[in-house]
């Protein structure tokens, strides 16, 4: 009697015979039914935190176009909230441009003294340079606000008062400690050997940084530039106590004194398309900057 093997299906060292169907394999790139099970949790529960987060932002995007009593906009959906805000003293370009400009230089001068300094922190030998580094992070345990009016008296000693270039002079001090400590444990993450290559066939100390060591800490320069953005974008108590003038005024200043600019009477539809205004910036800059932003975190993560 013959045997069918036909019937019997291959096995992993033989061909399957012709006519016959493969057979389905137990798991499809690594994702089985288990797995599925395990991580559908943490899907849901990340997804839950990320509504909760949407939410409200989801919300002041709604109200800035809704009819509401007392604001610009009160019969059908339409912008008459952004008009009001347009339409606010020296208008909503005016501020804009001021807020961006505010940035700018911060982003600027953040950048330029936390890369030098995070540079020489990481890859120079000098006396008191441990003291030094503790020293600028110490400036993160003094409050914020103390801080100002003792600045307010320096800028308005050398001219700066009411300006907002210093204004940005502030908001970079505030910055420096943090992005000159990402900058060194950046520059740590990056293998000596590079530098040292550089510098053996002719390179300046100058020269190695720029060729060799800038593109390799582009990341933790994005995150530093990212987070001077956001604050120097979002800051409000600085050109509080500093700008004096109207014109000068940065948006979230002109969005405050917006909110209550009729007798105390706060206009909720104009001060949410303020919000809506302000926050337009930083989701576009972190979405985009995202990939680099989460690198420049770890780089310090992966040293050795």
């Amino acid at each position: 009697m013959v045997a069918d093997f036909r019937s019997r299906p291959a096995t992993a060292d033989e061909p399957a015979a012709p006519g016959t169907a493969p057979t389905a394999p137990a798991r499809s790139n690594g994702v089985t039914v288990a797995g599925i099970a395990l991580r559908t949790p943490y899907w849901v529960f990340t997804g839950a935190v990320g509504l909760i987060f949407l939410a409200p932002l989801v919300w002041t995007a709604v109200a800035s176009v809704a009819p509401q009593a007392g604001t610009n906009q009160v019969d059908g959906w339409g912008l008459g909230n952004y008009e009001t805000l347009a339409n606010y003293q020296a208008g909503i370009w005016r501020y804009l441009a001021n807020s961006t400009l505010v940035s700018l230089l911060t982003v600027a001068l953040t950048l330029l003294v936390s890369l030098l300094g995070g540079y020489a922190f990481a890859r120079f030998r000098f006396p008191g340079r441990n003291l030094l580094f503790l020293l600028t992070l110490a400036i993160l345990m003094v409050p914020y606000a103390t801080l100002l009016i003792p600045l307010y008296v320096l800028l308005n000693e050398v001219g700066l008062q009411n300006s907002l270039v210093g204004v940005a002079l502030v908001l970079t001090m505030f910055q420096l400690p943090f992005a000159t400590f990402l900058m060194r444990i950046s520059f740590e993450a990056v293998p000596r050997e590079l530098d040292e290559a550089a510098l053996v066939d002719g390179c300046s100390s100058f020269g190695a940084l720029w060729r060799v060591l800038l593109p390799a800490v582009k990341p933790g320069l994005i995150t530093v530039g990212l987070f001077a953005f956001l604050a120097a974008w979002n800051d409000f108590m600085a050109p509080l106590i500093l700008i004096n003038d109207s014109e000068r005024m940065t948006l979230p200043l002109a969005v405050s004194n917006l909110r209550g600019q009729v007798q105390g009477v706060v206009d909720y539809g104009a001060t949410e398309a303020g919000v809506v205004v302000l926050a337009l910036p930083c989701i576009v800059l972190f979405l985009l900057l995202q990939r680099h932003y989460v690198r420049g975190f770890m780089s310090g993560a992966l040293k050795g």
